[in-house]
């Protein structure tokens, strides 16, 4: 963590957090480590009752905005998302042949230490404008990155649920 930088809980405000893969590597650079990324954060959203406003799963980091938990912190919850996804990520696939190696090899064929960087960036959310702008940075985020001409062609962000109100792979909470 940089120095400084504090955690701030039990203050009611939402949190952006971002983290990212270990060493900035695009571990999630296929749809379907995206979608187990996605799943596995509806699962864990559920198991720890915090309220969802928005994500958006990049190829080497994720944007999260969120409530704190009933019970524990955005901490514990990361703790728990990254865990999840790192297993599944494991399971997913041994690789046979060069070709086919994925986490948690990295391309030079050396295995990889972890999946997920230790640490994460979080940011307290107080006022409206605030939480407009977080949403607003994390749905761009695809389009200035050059993965899509349009936040809507992005399936793994919250976009769709603001603008479309689309279903999305995991609902967006509505706070009041």
């Amino acid at each position: 963590m940089p120095t400084g930088l504090r955690r701030q809980y039990g203050k009611g405000h939402l949190h952006f957090i971002t983290f990212s893969c270990y060493r900035r590597l695009p571990l999630l650079r296929t749809a379907l480590a995206r979608d187990i990324f996605v799943k596995e954060l509806g699962k864990v959203r559920d198991d720890m009752g915090f309220h969802l406003l928005g994500y958006v799963v990049m190829p080497e980091h994720v944007h999260l905005l969120m409530s704190e938990p009933p019970q524990g912190t955005p901490s514990t919850v990361l703790h728990k998302l990254k865990l999840s996804v790192a297993r599944k990520m494991r399971k997913r696939r041994k690789p046979t042949c060069a070709a086919q190696m994925q986490w948690p090899f990295a391309e030079t064929g050396e295995p990889l230490r972890a999946f997920w960087q230790a640490r994460f960036y979080d940011f307290n959310v107080y006022s409206e404008g605030k939480k407009r702008e977080k949403l607003n940075y994390m749905h761009a985020n695809p389009v200035i990155r050059g993965l899509v001409k349009h936040p809507r062609d992005w399936r793994w962000s919250s976009w769709a649920s603001y603008y479309r109100g689309a279903a999305v792979p995991i609902a967006i909470d509505v706070e009041e």
